[in-house]
């Protein structure tokens, strides 16, 4: 899991060299790479522990690596990245910054990691571990290097080593000894933030060691870290051959090192996804179409949170590996701003060939009610969606994800479950969806101190961390789902349709080419607008026809045949109002301008009725004379009509 701006991640993916060398280190599956043309490496583990747990080796990878295979055997991940004649440098620190957020995010690791620094390596780990203290589940550390001017410096009662100190120094920018020892963050430096967080560390330690030795290194760490509320535990090594003049010493209790890892990593237990996934009928259709047929398309419908890369590129990929011998077809129609509305009756025009859909990805949890969506619209909406697909496709898979805001905290905080929620699982229980809850899921954890919402998730467009959060849910999710054996007569099978909850849900929705209406004068069709302020705009809502209207008491006619009928607008700063009539029914006044119209020419779905007869109706439309006070304009900008068949 990770952290950091989602530009960045997209960089160090460019910097990754794309010809990875797989190979078995003792039994598992390790796999070197480069990394900002550093050397590093991955063990992965046959089984990952719950939460995906790991360890950061800091230095000599190869060095006394009992505690790290019996770690691996049990469920972590273990990390490598060369830094060496570095020592710690600030430039090392942002080496490993980068390095954590890539593997991290890559592997889904979890936020704390495990540090592991080997002489030197103490460097490595404490200089990276005072600036992130957050990301540090514990540290172990041998014979470690807490002052260089102890070694490679070689001022007190260690041997030193002269080459390593001239490296260290222009590492450092240092231009004499003089300024190296005044140097003032070294390990056993600047401990405070450390200690409050409450990480603990482990030190073996040889009491003979006289290249780095102990009185000058750990001791005066550890008694440091004690004094300011940290958690601190030596260990003396003195058993077996003490090399090196004592810097080499063989570690006693591996085991002892493995559990002290272990405890301080998995200790908070880790919640698990399962718990928050419903199965449904599952997705048995599409994991025979992928395992047996070799072809698949997968669609993700929803708003900016499934527009934006992060989860959605995340599962793409597992399918992609889970499936190496299938071809897939990805279909990315999530569009900003949108929830089920919009989506029921834009289904058509962004997936095309819905009858070839194996799997499909829908939430609009997020934006339904932030939109205004009634309780009504919003079951119609997702009935309508649902109804559609399957009459299009009766085997399809459909699995329905909810999406966490602050809102949705607070209400499950209080032992409420979203409105919305309630909403959308009638429709999913009704179909026997699958449905991925990531809003109750986000708020456990964030309650099992997991990670917070202000420094970790960030918003309801989550950070590339809440992207990882979304995106581990639903890999395990897949996984679970995708876990059973195929056999060779297994078959797609077609689900019935029951009768719908509603007779007015938007099961035959479409969009409306707005060729369609009869103008009169005032009306006009612009076939490439634009706007010409300087407010924002949508993908498909600029350069494109709009129907438009700038002038009170303009009219218009569209003649439909169906259940509902509405329109798609460009509500920017200049909306204003319009009246509209049905038949001989009254008319009505509708304010177009939305609270976010003052900032962008938002794409907008008003319905203006959804209950008619299915039979021929006549939709009237002038431009009123009324205007929101926010607003500096009448505009009625018309993108589409769109109807309930």
């Amino acid at each position: 899991m990770y952290k950091s701006a989602f530009v960045s991640l997209i960089f160090f993916y460019f910097t990754i060299s794309s010809l990875n060398a797989q190979s078995k280190w003792k039994g598992f599956e390790r796999i070197d790479f480069q990394f900002q043309e550093r050397e590093a490496r991955i063990i992965i583990p046959n089984k990952a522990a719950n939460g995906n747990p790991w360890i950061w080796r800091a230095r000599f990878p190869d060095w006394h690596t009992d505690a790290d295979s019996i770690l691996v055997a049990e469920g972590f991940h273990l990390v490598y990245i060369n830094t060496d004649n570095k020592f710690g440098s600030p430039d090392a620190v942002k080496v490993w910054d980068n390095f954590y957020d890539y593997v991290s995010t890559k592997y889904t690791l979890q936020k704390k990691v495990a540090l592991m620094g080997v002489s030197r390596g103490g460097l490595f780990v404490y200089n990276w571990a005072k600036q992130n203290p957050e990301k540090v589940a514990c540290i172990y550390a041998e014979a470690p290097v807490c002052d260089f001017t102890s070694w490679p410096g070689g001022f007190g009662e260690g041997k030193g080593s002269l080459k390593s100190w001239e490296i260290l120094k222009a590492e450092y920018g240092f231009n004499s000894d003089e300024e190296a020892k005044n140097y003032k963050n070294n390990p056993i430096d600047n401990l405070a933030a450390l200690a409050k967080a409450k990480v603990p560390i482990m030190h073996m330690i040889g009491l003979e060691d006289q290249v780095v030795p102990p009185k000058e290194n750990s001791l005066i760490l550890i008694n440091r870290y004690i004094e300011l509320g940290g958690i601190a535990t030596v260990v003396p090594c003195t058993e077996g051959k003490q090399e090196l003049e004592g810097h080499h010493f063989e570690i006693e209790t591996p085991r002892y090192v493995a559990d002290f890892i272990k405890y301080n990593t998995l200790k908070k237990g880790k919640l698990n996804s399962e718990a928050y996934h419903t199965l449904g009928n599952g997705l048995k259709n599409s994991h025979i179409k992928f395992e047996k047929h070799k072809k698949g398309r997968v669609a993700f419908l929803g708003g900016s949170i499934t527009h934006n890369p992060g989860w959605r590129d995340s599962v793409s990929n597992y399918l992609t590996e889970r499936f190496p011998k299938t071809e897939f077809e990805f279909i990315a129609a999530g569009i900003p701003s949108m929830g089920s509305t919009p989506a029921a009756f834009r289904l058509t025009r962004d997936i095309k060939d819905l009858k070839n859909i194996d799997l499909l990805f829908e939430e609009a949890a997020v934006n339904d009610p932030s939109n205004g969506r009634t309780a009504l619209d919003q079951k119609r909406a997702l009935e309508g969606i649902v109804r559609h697909l399957k009459k299009e496709n009766p085997a399809i898979d459909i699995v329905l994800m909810h999406f966490v805001d602050p809102s949705k905290i607070k209400d499950y905080n209080k032992g409420i479950e979203p409105d919305v929620i309630q909403n959308h699982n009638t429709v999913a229980k009704y179909y026997n969806l699958p449905i991925i809850n990531l809003a109750k899921e986000v708020t456990d954890r964030i309650n099992n101190k997991e990670f917070t919402w202000e420094d970790d998730f960030k918003n309801l467009h989550p950070s590339p961390f809440g992207q990882g959060v979304y995106a581990h849910s639903m890999i395990q999710f897949l996984e679970n789902s995708y876990s059973s054996h195929i056999d060779a007569d297994d078959k797609i099978v077609a689900q019935n349709l029951p009768n719908a909850l509603d007779i007015f849900s938007y099961e035959n929705g479409k969009l409306i080419d707005i060729k369609e209406a009869k103008l009169s004068k005032g009306w006009a069709i612009n076939n490439a607008w634009s706007p010409s302020d300087d407010t924002g705009v949508r993908p498909n809502y600029h350069d494109v026809p709009m129907l438009i209207s700038e002038n009170p008491g303009s009219k218009l006619t569209y003649n439909f045949s169906g259940k509902a009928v509405g329109i798609a607008v460009a509500a920017g700063q200049d909306a204003g109002y319009i009246e509209y009539k049905i038949d001989n029914g009254a008319w009505q006044k509708l304010n177009l301008f939305t609270p976010w119209s003052a900032s962008l020419h938002l794409p907008w779905y008003y319905t203006l009725s959804s209950e008619l007869e299915n039979k021929n109706h006549k939709l009237q439309i002038k431009v009123s004379e009324t205007k929101d006070a926010k607003s500096n304009g009448n505009a009625c900008r018309i993108r589409y009509f769109y109807i309930n068949e």
